[in-house]
């Protein structure tokens, strides 16, 4: 039950932050496509943003590995 549990957390935070990820950077790429001279600003903003919606996957990992680890099951 645990592994599922876990396996659950990280799945759902993944396919959560890849969507997050992937709507950022279409949206990224419309808005340097538009205003070229702004392409170095919407860079900045979108690594900063990406780091944001990265740590939802690395919060999910930690909770994931103390499922695990609390019920003795972590390799």
């Amino acid at each position: 039950m645990a592994a599922l549990a876990a396996a659950l957390a990280i799945g759902i935070a993944a396919f959560g932050t890849g969507i997050g990820q992937g709507l950022g950077l279409s949206k990224a790429c419309e808005g340097a496509a538009r205003n070229p001279g702004a392409a170095g600003k919407i860079q900045l903003l979108l690594i900063i943003g990406l780091a944001m919606i990265e740590s939802l996957a690395i919060y999910a990992l930690l909770v994931a590995l103390g499922i695990l680890i609390n019920q003795k099951m972590f390799f």
